[in-house]
């Protein structure tokens, strides 16, 4: 049941009007309607079990324009971090694709990599035989025990111990990443002290501050060396195991709008040459090539229908990853484990007058409650109108829907 008195933000309702996905938690969840059975499915064999025993997976998702491809990545999101995932998302509008370098540092700048090694260092204390809890905030664990009166070389030599199975003798980690995590984690914890001019270094040099001169990071006892496209995926699997050791399930990444690689639009902040977009799909191609040595990681990509049919710019002009993504076996059922999810597929064999009824229904309360008084569920026929339209047009259902709700339930599309 719906609280009728809920309030939608402005952003969210702006949004939905334009039948875009909203940001808001509670408008998601209101109106997430028929992905259910899909997103279950992802849940129980990826989220639930494979991906938190260790495992990693990649899928893609694509569809018309329309068909809800950011509303279920949002959605699959939401449930992932409800069941313990660090999430990222980010759009192929806002960061660069072709370097890898630009991927990586984005989805470390979202972890919060003091986020994770807070965890870390909470993990440290519970295995030392302490409730971080205990703790008053803003106070170090060596403060903690000192209060205590344990304070004793042999709580620090065991703090050390811990600090290098977590990091420096971890055989997942990259070596320079793992002794940041270390110098940075001990920080945290109060030993080894870590001055501040120095912390603020370390932290610059992992989010790829280019300014960061690495004869500074070798005068702390770090070999570095710098971020670039050829190691950030490397980067990534020492980060995913970073996340995990941290107290989460794993890592779940979502890029949405990778339709941008087609798009030539001058207003665009990001336009790809020929050359860039192959570089980005080789790049994805190493990611593929490379997800099976990662552990605790989960990535979505999604885009528009366009980015699979264009023969000449899309995935299929380059045959070393289009080789690598193709379904082998095409069946006219939608196949659920298959790494290409296909919303339009989906949406035919799900679909039908009472889901849709309810889909409207949902939308239309939303708006109303937003203020906007003519937004009217659709009727039967109008239903079945748009199940028609969907077989020829270039539109997905739920956009169909969120079209005729939005001109009074018998608006055309």
């Amino acid at each position: 049941m719906m609280d009728e008195n809920r309030v939608i933000s402005a952003e969210d309702l702006r949004l939905v009007r334009q039948g875009k996905a909203p940001v808001g938690l509670e408008a998601l969840m209101e109106l997430t309607t028929g992905l259910e059975s899909l997103t279950d499915f992802l849940q129980e064999h990826y989220l639930q079990s494979y991906i938190s025993r260790g495992g990693s997976k990649i899928k893609f998702v694509t569809g018309r324009p329309g068909s809800g491809k950011t509303h279920f990545a949002r959605y699959l999101a939401e449930c992932a971090a409800s069941m313990g995932y660090l999430t990222v998302f980010f759009s192929a509008r806002e960061v660069w694709l072709h370097d890898f370098r630009e991927v990586y540092l984005e989805i470390l700048r979202q972890c919060d990599v003091e986020r994770v090694l807070n965890g870390c260092a909470s993990q440290i204390i519970r295995e030392l035989g302490y409730n971080p809890a205990d703790i008053a905030p803003g106070q170090s664990f060596m403060a903690f025990l000192s209060e205590r009166g344990e304070g004793d070389a042999l709580s620090r030599g065991e703090i050390r111990t811990s600090l290098r199975r977590f990091f420096s003798k971890n055989p997942r980690l990259d070596n320079c990443f793992a002794a940041c995590c270390s110098l940075l984690t001990g920080g945290i914890l109060g030993h080894p002290i870590l001055e501040k001019a120095s912390r603020d270094l370390i932290l610059a040099y992992m989010n790829g501050d280019k300014t960061v001169k690495l004869s500074q990071m070798r005068a702390l006892g770090i070999s570095p060396s710098g971020i670039t496209r050829y190691n950030a995926r490397h980067l990534l699997r020492s980060l995913s195991e970073l996340v995990q050791l941290g107290g989460w399930q794993g890592l779940f990444v979502v890029i949405d709008d990778l339709e941008t690689l087609l798009q030539h639009s001058p207003e665009s902040a990001i336009r790809y040459t020929r050359l860039r977009r192959e570089d980005t799909y080789e790049s994805i191609r190493q990611l593929i090539d490379d997800i099976d040595s990662m552990r605790y990681l989960f990535f979505l990509l999604c885009f528009d229908r366009e980015l699979m049919d264009n023969d000449n710019y899309g995935l299929k002009s380059y045959q070393a990853l289009w080789m690598r993504i193709q379904n082998e076996v095409v069946s006219t059922r939608f196949n659920r484990f298959s790494d290409i999810i296909d919303l339009d597929r989906y949406a035919d064999a799900v679909c039908d007058e009472a889901s849709l009824c309810l889909m409207s229904e949902r939308l239309a309360g939303l708006l109303r409650r937003g203020g906007m008084a003519g937004a009217a569920p659709i009727s039967p026929e109008t239903v079945q109108s748009i199940l028609e339209r969907s077989q020829y047009g270039a539109l997905g259902l739920p956009y169909l829907v969120n079209r005729s709700v939005v001109e009074g339930g018998e608006g055309h599309v």
